[in-house]
């Protein structure tokens, strides 16, 4: 092919692309409900034994007052041995000392799920891919093959977890580490496709005191360092059942914060197990509500609900926080419960699309 008619050729499928791309965007301009009070960045469809509601079920427990949702399930799967429980079922991680292990099938359970909805309703969610093992270094491979197997549906990767409290230990064959290639080769690919990602990881060794306390803190800052072009969610700002949120713990968030280098990283504000803590005190929400304000643009609001079948247990998460809610800014209010979702997710739709467009099977 002469080198012109190569060029011609080559601008044309680009062109064709960036087409293709805008009109993705335009097609998915989401009308979320004029009453709805958050989006939830932080939504487990289903539990540790892979149950849950349907995607469809889920929507009508969101009414009007969610505005748009992720949608994925829990990588780990909690094990039932007879031989440790006999015939009482656990069907949670603390319910027994049987292992975990990672379930892939189900990013196809969240596919099929996302699909069996109306257009519509598609608009409001956004599947993450979670069945992956982190210390795997065909885990980046995995994300690939689902992009492909099921265009048109993922936005990110997560939630997954590198050290996190009581479970790391439970996993078969070992959990991950922050400085493994492998979660690099994940991440650098993340960037690559245009994937958020939401990483837990606690903030601190638990049960550490003194000079031991920050490893974790400094391997995570140095891979987040490694990987600036790529859209990251600390969940939970890396607190936990025993990672509690203390002053000086704020200051660790703000080394992220106040680094432009970072400025990729954001924070999602969820669980019960971290409202208890920061909203046990005047004193401990002011102190939230001072950094949040500080930053408006890199905090999320999440629920980390898992598997909810009421509007009660949907909604306990957010009603907790309220006294932290009535202490931000309007600004930074609006932002944390809706506008960074929004921005972040529809850069990311269009991002992953783009990528599906290019790399897509003939």
């Amino acid at each position: 092919m002469p080198r012109r008619l190569f060029a011609a050729s080559g601008l044309a499928s680009l062109f064709a692309v960036w087409a293709l791309v805008a009109g993705y965007a335009s097609a998915q301009t989401v009308q979320t409900p004029k009453s709805c009070q958050f989006s939830d960045s932080h939504f487990h469809l289903t539990n540790y034994i892979q149950e849950g509601p349907s995607a469809g079920e889920v929507l009508k427990l969101m009414g009007d007052r969610v505005c748009r949702t992720t949608l994925f399930g829990i990588p780990l799967q909690q094990e039932w041995s007879y031989r440790e429980s006999g015939n009482i079922a656990p069907s949670y991680y603390l319910e027994a000392d049987a292992p975990l292990y990672y379930y892939s099938f189900t990013d196809a359970q969240i596919a099929l799920q996302y699909r069996a909805l109306t257009p519509e309703q598609q608009r409001r969610v956004d599947p993450m891919i979670t069945g992956f093992n982190p210390a795997d270094m065909y885990a980046a491979d995995h994300v690939r093959r689902v992009l492909t197997l099921f265009p048109g549906v993922f936005t990110g990767i997560g939630e997954f977890s590198v050290h996190k409290e009581f479970v790391s230990p439970k996993i078969a064959g070992g959990g991950a580490s922050l400085t493994d290639p492998s979660l690099d080769r994940l991440l650098d690919f993340a960037g690559q496709a245009g994937l958020v990602v939401i990483l837990h990881n606690d903030m601190v060794r638990p049960f550490t005191k003194d000079a031991k306390v920050r490893g974790y803190f400094d391997q995570l800052t140095a891979l987040y360092a490694r990987h600036p072009n790529t859209t990251i969610i600390w969940a939970h700002a890396g607190m936990g059942r025993i990672v509690q949120p203390v002053k000086s713990e704020a200051t660790y968030l703000e080394e992220i914060l106040a680094n432009p280098a970072m400025k990729n990283v954001n924070f999602d504000i969820s669980w019960d197990e971290v409202a208890k803590y920061l909203v046990a005190t005047d004193e401990t929400s002011t102190l939230a509500a001072a950094l949040i304000n500080k930053y408006p643009d890199r905090f999320l609001f999440g629920s980390d609900v898992v598997a909810p079948r009421s509007p009660e247990q949907y909604f306990a998460v957010y009603e907790t926080y309220k006294p932290l809610w009535a202490k931000l800014t309007p600004e930074a209010r609006e932002k944390v419960l809706n506008g960074n979702y929004q921005r972040l997710f529809d850069a990311a739709r269009v991002k992953v699309r783009a990528w599906e467009q290019a790399n897509a099977r003939p």
